[in-house]
């Protein structure tokens, strides 16, 4: 069951996405800036790091992520449907939410199949990052409301005894 949230939860977790997307994007600009400088408007500063229109960009897209998490991944506004579809259609609008912030933003040339098949590459490999981190999440959650017996033994009992 979901407790109820405020203003601040949502606030909280739209940051938490920023700072990790953010700390991605700085890696890249240290390993891939420079060479990257001439292509895309995320590296235009080179190595020396991300400009503020690219953060501003990474904040909305940081906004709208945890927008797709209530209305997906929530009981708040679909409640009939599996966790699986709704995955699949929380998968779906953030490829074109990222599909159009790649369009227009000029996070690369539109027109290059390298650049957008490196994109999609990195664009899935941090999804299953994130599928992974929710799912150890999730079985974390689920842990700590089983009944204390069922984490093995009790040793606590074993010297009331």
């Amino acid at each position: 069951m979901e407790q109820n949230k405020t203003i601040f939860n949502y606030v909280r977790q739209v940051f938490a996405i920023y700072g990790i997307i953010v700390m991605v994007f700085l890696v890249f600009c240290t390993l891939i800036g420079e060479g990257a400088r001439e292509y895309s408007s995320l590296y235009a500063l080179g190595s020396k790091g991300l400009t503020i229109q690219t953060l501003s960009q990474l904040l909305i897209l940081s906004f709208i992520i945890s927008i797709f998490q209530i209305i997906f991944l929530t009981d708040k506004w679909i409640k009939n449907m599996t966790m699986f579809t709704r995955n699949i259609l929380f998968f779906v609008n953030m490829c074109i939410t990222m599909a159009l912030f790649a369009t227009v933003f000029s996070w690369f040339p539109v027109g290059n199949i390298r650049a957008w098949i490196g994109f999609w590459i990195c664009f899935i490999f941090s999804t299953a990052i994130s599928v992974g981190i929710n799912k150890l999440e999730e079985n974390a959650e689920n842990r700590k409301m089983e009944p204390p017996s069922s984490h093995g033994t009790d040793w606590l009992a074993i010297f009331k005894a």
